[in-house]
């Protein structure tokens, strides 16, 4: 794993004032790779990486440059099947002087340029500077697990896998993009392809990108498919997911380091230690667990279950409020654009004690997007029938959610029902972004300022999820429902998240759910195997009853939460009221102080839980403090 930097200039690079600045930008991705960095620099390119060594130890160093000079890469993460491909292009007369997946794809896309990413199953982006045609091909995997931030100043194209490295060159300037600071409230982070600076994108998943003197190109190389529906029974459809997840495991483990897993103890996580076993000594497999001391966050029970069942080598570690009040500045100086998803704190701790015993762990991410496993998805369907109630019942029914007493407890009643309320009349699809939003499109006209709501007021916050739902290939709303989740909530704020919290600790994750074959047939099953009753995830749960312990295929769904809504009232108070003063808000320009201060009282006095909007303006001022003051 590692990261990558660039710069281009067609018309010719200024050679030691852009060597400098490649060297800066490069420098601020040194937590993706501290093992190593190399540079490449002609006439009209710069190329920049940091290495995190995980395959091929000594020899893949990078860039690397085909033998006749021509092609360039620079490549940030793992090609899993990189061997077979090897072989093939071994077969084609080519010769290699790495055992490297990173030579091995330079010298597939030498061979067979774009149509050779049909082939890659892995986590990538990379960059290949073609000297000859002077062109740029740039990459970024089928579900968006590695990033790629890019802009065109003038005649200057500059890329990175971070944000943070892009804002090292002098020629960008730190301004806010409006619409996506809007999205930022909307989503609780800020959707591919905008970034938080104006005029800095995001390469979206699934997509490549060519950069020449005909300008920037885009191209969509690969998209999830709902429309070949299989229909199976129940015991054949068990047995295949069970066979592509096993291969998707033993895949993940292709590395010349150890590999390690977190195990939360929920289904997915559970799964990959309970498949990993059936061909690995237990002692060889080490597990890692947070815990919270608050019970309905804690999940130490269920991942403690799985570790002696299974007999790993487990390791875990406890999150408490003074614990995240030493690691939030961290955690904020890491992330470069806002992002207010919390369990990127727990996140964040259990990727630095793993990363302090292996360099790769595998991850459960994507079970929950293919199978539909969040509350969200039987509420959706609850919210269609709800939709067809009369307007005096829907009063009642909020009347009496009103009268809820407010809880801190984890997914407790009042905050699903008054959750389920904010998005329930909207139409299918959107209301789940409305479930998952920090701050709802009702709310933001008085959240904003007067005149910065002036420059946003026109933008339909939704107005991504429409554009790409047009793309969706199945008409029913069940199979837009999942291509929503994988494309938004997965890629921006899962896949995101755990890109941003281990690089910060040179730590490489892996996900088996995302393997390409396992998503395809996920996708393909039909949606009443999924969602059977109430029951989420049913053929995935069902698929696995042989596996695991019934009471972590049966448990309720925690998800990754953490304690906020409390430690806002007591150990956050005192930085949330200095970040979110009357006076900092006035100056900014951007939020109301008065909505905000409501917000804040109403808060600390339990009346009402605001955490979701409260934390997602305390970390986007965080944000700013240490990106644009």
């Amino acid at each position: 794993m590692c990261g990558i930097t660039g710069i281009i200039n067609l018309k010719g690079l200024d050679p030691e004032p852009d060597r400098r600045t490649l060297a800066n930008m490069n420098q601020a991705l040194s937590a993706r790779g501290p093992d190593d960095d190399g540079f490449y620099l002609d006439h009209h390119a710069g190329l920049g990486h940091r290495r995190l060594s995980i395959i091929d130890l000594e020899g893949g160093h990078q860039p690397i440059t085909t033998p006749d000079g021509r092609f360039t890469i620079v490549y940030n993460g793992e090609t899993y099947n990189y061997q077979t491909i090897r072989a093939g292009l071994k077969k084609n007369g080519a010769v290699f002087n790495t055992n490297s997946d990173t030579e091995t794809i330079l010298k597939l896309f030498a061979e067979k340029g774009p149509e050779g990413l049909n082939e890659m199953n892995g986590l990538f982006s990379f960059a290949i500077w073609d000297k000859q045609t002077q062109t740029l091909f740039a990459a970024r995997d089928r579900t968006g697990k590695k990033p790629f931030y890019y802009t065109l100043v003038g005649n200057y194209f500059i890329f990175a896998s971070e944000l943070k490295a892009i804002l090292k060159n002098p020629l960008v300037q730190k301004r806010m993009e409006p619409e996506s600071v809007l999205s930022f409230l909307t989503y609780e982070y800020v959707p591919a392809p905008l970034s938080i600076i104006k005029g800095v994108h995001k390469l979206k998943q699934g997509h490549f990108l060519t950069f020449s003197k005909n300008g920037i190109r885009i191209q969509r190389y690969w998209n999830q498919s709902f429309k070949d529906k299989i229909y199976v029974d129940e015991k054949t459809a068990c047995a295949e997911i069970i066979s592509r997840l096993e291969r998707a495991v033993q895949l993940r483990l292709v590395a010349d380091v150890p590999v390690g897993v977190f195990l939360s103890g929920g289904i997915d996580s559970s799964a990959i230690v309970a498949l990993l076993a059936k061909n690995k000594p237990a002692k060889d497999i080490k597990t890692f667990s947070i815990n919270f001391k608050e019970a309905s966050y804690d999940e130490s029970s269920y991942s403690g279950l799985i570790a002696k069942k299974f007999g790993t080598d487990h390791h875990e570690e406890t999150l408490t409020a003074d614990l995240m009040l030493d690691i939030l500045p961290e955690v904020s100086q890491y992330m470069d654009e806002p992002f207010a998803d919390a369990s990127i704190l727990p996140t964040y701790l259990l990727s630095r004690f793993t990363s302090k015993h292996v360099k790769v762990a595998l991850g459960g991410d994507g079970g929950d997007e293919l199978f539909a496993g969040y509350p969200t998805f039987f509420a959706d369907r609850l919210a269609t029938v709800y939709a067809k109630f009369p307007g005096l019942i829907k009063n009642s029914v909020a009347g009496l959610v009103n009268l809820l007493p407010v809880s801190d407890k984890n997914l407790s009643l009042d905050f699903k029902a008054r959750q389920f309320l904010l998005g329930a009349d909207y139409e299918a699809v959107i209301r789940n972004q409305v479930w998952l939003a920090g701050v709802t499109p009702k709310d933001q006209p008085g959240i904003f300022a007067v005149d910065f709501f002036s420059q946003i007021k026109n933008i339909d916050p939704f107005g991504l999820i429409k554009k790409e739902l047009l793309l969706c290939d199945s008409p029913l709303d069940s199979d837009r429902l999942l291509y929503f989740y994988q494309k938004f909530y997965m890629c921006d704020d899962i896949l995101t998240k755990v890109d941003r919290a281990s690089m910060a600790n040179s730590l490489e994750v892996r996900a088996p759910f995302l393997d390409p074959d396992v998503i395809a047939y996920a996708n393909a099953l039909p949606y009443f195997f999924k969602l059977k009753g109430r029951t989420t995830k049913y053929i995935l749960k069902k698929a696995l009853r042989n596996l695991l312990p019934k009471e972590i295929i049966y448990r309720p769904k925690k998800g990754f939460g953490i304690p906020v809504s409390g430690w806002l009232r007591q150990q956050l108070k005192p930085l949330t009221e200095k970040t979110l003063s009357r006076e900092r808000l006035s100056a900014d320009g951007i939020f109301n102080p008065g909505a905000v201060h409501t917000l804040m009282q109403q808060h600390f006095s339990g009346k009402k839980n605001n955490r979701k909007q409260l934390f997602s303006l305390l970390v986007f001022h965080l944000w700013m403090d240490n990106y644009l003051r």
